[in-house]
């Protein structure tokens, strides 16, 4: 109780826009996958419930056109921002108004954003192992090849000029913007790497990968400058200030660390989480707070150099929860399905569609979600034998094109639990 009156307290108190002061943004459906900071200080934010968030004064504004979880967004300037998913989409968005213009589509998810200094371009990285260059005029965009994997993560330099790229084939490696020729392979023959932050002079490039390497090299000859790896993997975020000089790191344990640029001195290292990674960071427009999404439908600002009095306060989210807090059925709902929908009348700003009342529906039928076509035209009837089916044989076999995420419950004992659990939560009941 204790724990949980200290968050409240400090939800309502602290302002969004006061530097050096904890405070949290709610309202999500789902976790946060993406953050984006601008100027002034607004706040928008991706998450696995579909939604970007606009943030203004601590209130959300929705921004709904995605079929899929948002992984990325980014402001382009204080009108305009771009987001892109698990549908492959990018999307540009008019704030004033709430409206999207479709820019393209990816031949796989796209994990990350990059506005051009000039603002006239969108980089995106995607899963297909293409890079994306996408003229904000509307153009024909160009898609970049040479990875021999999902391409996680692209920066531009400071000039716009030139962009790098991480993959999870383990290689950097250094484009032309104007030619989209590959200039250089800067780094090679490591295990994965999932997040870049360029210097403002580019006189440093830092990495995080799979591994838990964390390391800024020269970005022209790959030679190492200097190695902050720590035994915590994977590195999941990077964000700099906009200043250049802290850098932040997160990872798949919850950690956040924050470095000074000039000698590398470690300024602050503090789990944000109480389980689960850090997946987005991004800086307050002062560099006074470090704001951080994660398993949680909340962003949390952490102030830098102020206390972390706050951390870990929140109780375990449903899907964390284990079997003794449950029984068996309601335990698999838990980790399996609770991170996507609601056993409610409605929603609740999910990914996926409630699954109140599943037993007898037919699939692809509640009002309101936005259903793949494979489910709108689908013939199933969801019940025992088709709940099993789809956990058995996990979703992208039971239901080919459909966008649930990819996932199994071996067990024919827990299967049985969960349709149990499941029945008592449909009336009339099968």
């Amino acid at each position: 109780m204790l724990r949980s009156a200290l968050l409240a307290i400090l939800t309502l108190t602290a302002s969004p826009l006061l530097g050096g002061e904890f405070f949290t943004l709610s309202g999500h459906g789902g976790p946060i996958k993406g953050i984006a900071s601008d100027a002034s200080g607004r706040i928008a934010t991706a998450s696995f419930d579909n939604s970007v968030g606009y943030w203004r004064d601590g209130q959300p504004q929705w921004l709904e056109a995605h079929a899929a979880a948002v992984n990325a967004v980014a402001f382009v300037d204080a009108n305009t921002l771009v987001s892109a998913g698990d549908d492959f989409a990018l999307y540009h968005w008019d704030i004033a108004t709430s409206t999207a213009r479709l820019m393209g589509h990816h031949k796989g998810k796209i994990m990350s954003l990059a506005v051009s200094p000039s603002g006239t371009t969108v980089a995106s990285a995607s899963w297909d192992g293409t890079i994306g260059l996408w003229p904000l005029d509307g153009d024909t965009p160009q898609f970049l090849t040479g990875h021999a994997s999902s391409v996680n993560d692209v920066v531009f330099t400071p000039d716009g000029q030139g962009l790098y790229s991480a993959s999870a084939d383990g290689s950097i490696r250094f484009w032309d913007v104007a030619t989209g020729q590959q200039k250089a392979q800067v780094l090679a023959g490591g295990f994965g790497i999932n997040t870049l932050a360029l210097a403002p002079d580019a006189n440093w490039l830092a990495y995080g990968a799979v591994d838990g390497v964390t390391r800024i090299i020269d970005p022209n000859s790959g030679a190492l400058i200097k190695d902050f790896t720590l035994e915590r993997r994977p590195i999941l975020a990077m964000a700099l200030d906009a200043s250049g000089q802290t850098l932040a790191v997160g990872d798949g344990q919850g950690y956040i660390s924050a470095l000074n640029t000039a000698d590398w001195s470690l300024l602050a290292d503090f789990r944000a989480t109480q389980r689960g990674p850090i997946w987005a960071l991004a800086f307050s427009p002062d560099g006074s707070n470090i704001h951080a999404g994660g398993l949680d439908d909340t962003l949390y600002s952490w102030p830098l150099n102020g206390p972390k009095d706050a951390q870990m306060t929140l109780a375990d989210a449903a899907f964390l929860q284990g079997s003794e807090a449950s029984n068996r059925g309601e335990h698999q709902f838990n980790r399996k399905c609770s991170i996507c929908h609601s056993l409610t009348a409605d929603s609740q700003r999910r990914a996926g569609p409630t699954l109140q009342n599943l037993f007898g529906r037919p699939a692809g039928t509640v009002p309101g979600y936005i259903y793949s076509e494979t489910l709108q035209t689908s013939p199933i009837i969801w019940g025992a034998e088709t709940i099993d089916a789809l956990f058995d044989l996990g979703p992208d076999v039971y239901i080919e094109g459909t966008k649930m995420p990819v996932q199994r419950i071996t067990d024919p004992e827990d299967r049985a639990a969960l349709i149990a659990f499941l029945r008592s939560h449909s009336t009339p009941q099968e």
